[in-house]
This record gives C-alpha cells, sequence and structure tokens, in this order.
C-alpha cells in the first residue's frame, strides 16, 4: 500500500512522486494538451469516474478529483440504450446504469451522481410512467452510489452487499483519489444486504445477485438478469479503458483477474454485458479484457522479481503491448503499471 497512497492519479508519476518516481514525456504532455474539454466532457458520458484520470490542464483551476468528476456528470449527457426484454442503460452519471421498468416499478442497477437527477429522471420518465421501487448497487463508490438518496427519496428500497453498506456508514478513504468520503445520508444506505447470494423477483424477471469477493473493492457483485441473458458486472470490467483499481478498500489485480474469469463462465456468446464504464459489450471483449489483464500482471510481476524498481517497471513498459486499445485516454500506462505493481 505504501507504493499507492501518493499516486497522483490525474498525470503521469513525475520524479518526486513516491509511486512513480518517473518524469512524463513530452510526447504524453503533448497527447494530452491535445485533448479539449468538450472531448472530456465527452468521455465523461462513459462514466464520469473515468474523469478521475483526465489531466488537470483540462481545467483553469483544479477542484481535486471527486469535484471534477462531480462536474463532469452535471455536464454530461445521459444516453439512454435499449437492450432486451426492456431491459436499457443509461450512459453519463458515473456508472452505467441499468433500468428494468414494469408494473411493480422501476427497477435501478446504480445511481449515478446527484447532480444528473434531472437529466436522469428525465431518461427514466422517457422509459415508462413506473416509478422507481428497487434500487441495486454494484459496489460502494460515489460514481454509482450518489443518487442514492434522492432515489429511495422516490420510492426506492435498496440493496447491496453488506461491505457497500458498511462503507457508505462510515468515513472512507480512497488513497488512489486522495480523498475521504463522509459518511452516507441516512436514506443512501442499502437496507437489504447479503453476503454472497440474494434473488429478486421483479416485473416477471428472476434477478441472481452474486458476491465477487475483493475485486475492484471488497463489495462488487454481478447482477444477472436471468430471462434477459444479461449481466450487469459493474466495475470489474471497463470496456475499453484500463481500469482503476481500489486498493484502500480491498482491491486487487488479482481481484480483478478473478472476478473477469468468473464472468466468463457464466456468460454465453449471446450474452449482453454491462460494464461499470465504457459501452455494452459481449463475450469477445470480456474474453479480450481478461487477457490483457493476465498479461499485464504477467510482465509486472516478472520485472518486481527481478528487482525492479517502480520507476524502472514503467520505464520498461510491460503494458505497451495493449496500449493502443486501452490506455490512449484517459488511464495512463503509467498508472496502470502502479496499480498493478502495488499488487504483485
Amino acid at each position: 500500500m505504501s507504493e499507492i497512497r501518493n499516486l497522483n492519479v490525474l498525470r503521469v508519476p513525475k520524479e518526486t512522486d513516491s509511486f512513480g518516481q518517473v518524469s512524463s514525456t513530452n510526447s504524453d504532455d503533448s497527447r494530452f494538451a491535445s485533448l479539449s474539454r468538450r472531448r472530456f466532457i465527452a468521455a465523461a458520458g462513459l462514466g464520469a469516474a473515468t474523469a478521475v484520470f483526465a489531466p488537470r490542464l483540462l481545467f483553469a483551476q483544479e477542484t481535486g478529483i471527486v469535484p471534477t468528476m462531480i462536474n463532469a456528470a452535471a455536464r454530461a449527457k445521459i444516453e439512454v440504450h435499449p437492450l432486451h426484454r426492456n431491459i436499457s442503460v443509461l450512459e453519463g452519471s458515473g456508472g452505467n446504469i441499468a433500468v428494468l421498468p414494469g408494473k411493480g416499478g422501476k427497477l435501478l442497477v446504480d445511481s449515478g451522481f446527484t447532480v444528473s437527477r434531472a437529466r436522469i429522471a428525465a431518461a427514466l420518465d422517457g422509459l415508462s410512467s413506473d416509478p422507481v421501487t428497487q434500487l441495486i448497487n454494484t459496489h460502494w463508490h460515489v460514481d454509482h452510489t450518489d443518487g442514492n438518496a434522492w432515489v429511495h427519496s422516490a420510492g426506492a428500497t435498496i440493496t447491496a452487499h453488506e461491505n457497500t453498506r458498511k462503507r457508505l456508514s462510515a468515513s472512507t478513504r480512497v488513497e488512489g483519489w486522495s480523498y475521504t468520503f463522509p459518511p452516507a445520508p441516512a436514506g443512501a444506505i442499502p437496507t437489504t444486504v447479503f453476503d454472497d447470494e440474494h434473488r429478486v423477483h421483479h416485473n416477471n424477471t428472476r434477478i441472481a445477485l452474486r458476491y465477487y469477493g475483493p475485486a475492484h473493492t471488497d463489495c462488487d457483485i454481478s447482477v444477472l438478469f436471468e430471462e434477459a441473458d444479461i449481466i450487469h458486472v459493474g466495475d470489474t470490467w471497463w470496456n475499453g479503458f484500463y481500469p482503476f483499481i481500489d486498493y484502500s478498500t480491498g482491491g486487487s489485480i488479482d481481484g480483478m483477474i478473478r472476478a473477469t474469469e468468473r464472468n466468463l463462465t457464466i456468460v454465453t456468446d449471446k450474452t449482453i454485458i454491462i460494464p461499470g464504464h465504457g459501452p455494452v459489450g459481449h463475450k469477445a471483449g470480456l474474453t479480450e479484457y481478461h487477457d490483457m489483464l493476465v498479461a499485464i500482471r504477467k510482465n509486472v510481476a516478472e520485472l518486481k522479481k527481478l528487482g525492479k524498481s517502480l520507476s524502472e517497471t514503467i520505464a520498461a513498459k510491460p503494458t505497451d503491448a495493449y496500449d493502443t486499445k486501452w490506455g490512449q485516454f484517459l488511464m495512463t500506462p503509467a498508472i496502470f503499471t502502479g496499480l498493478v505493481y502495488s499488487g504483485v
């Protein structure tokens, strides 16, 4: 953990950072400089949590990582993507939100940011006139739970893993974001919790909730809509990005790999997979993501075993074969290498 405490997630590690101890290159700086504010906000449409890795130069004033996420969510358009059997995904406010409307009321998976409330509510109204009656949280992070209080006030009960309730009920530090979250308001706290598996029957749909064990955090769950063959895997999959791993609250590279392997045993080529961030995908894309995680972990572990420091490991470019696809935008290869290095 000492390696990760001083991670500057807004830029490539600098010479003075205990996390990286290397200087960013001119090519990195010029690439980041070329990103416009408009493009940054558009990226937030893939999940505002990705904004935590945006360079500071995108804003005239630094507001901090969490405020930056919230600012991005306040500006992002909420896009609605119909999937199958009346289930849709809302993109634009934090993590992807799944919606199952019907006579029993709408069931949501994750709640995004409160600043997006008006846009989310309008998108929900566009799907049906049903009230919101149930909310499931895939894990505790703010970009997936900040809207809990208003969704609860609209009439929803909240279900999550027991560790999500623990994290939301107390002050919780995320070192990678340099931020301590205060306890969530009472209405935002899940009232139905479980430790391993839980089942919900809603709007003629069987929904299976299952705990991964520590993965992205210590409270990640999958949400499987059985009849629809749709699964929401939360932040165990960042489709198109190197993922953030929250070591402060129990996450690890090994846990991410185990979660992805479990997902692959559940899905078929026809299964629709909703990631925490990025576009909806299928097994082929998830397989590619898994292979990337495994390969980079192997590369970093081998370098660390040889006694390479973090700066030396970053300089060796263990992610090089994957950077074109996964590391060309907000999550830099150096930062992801540092996250993996901390867990091997």
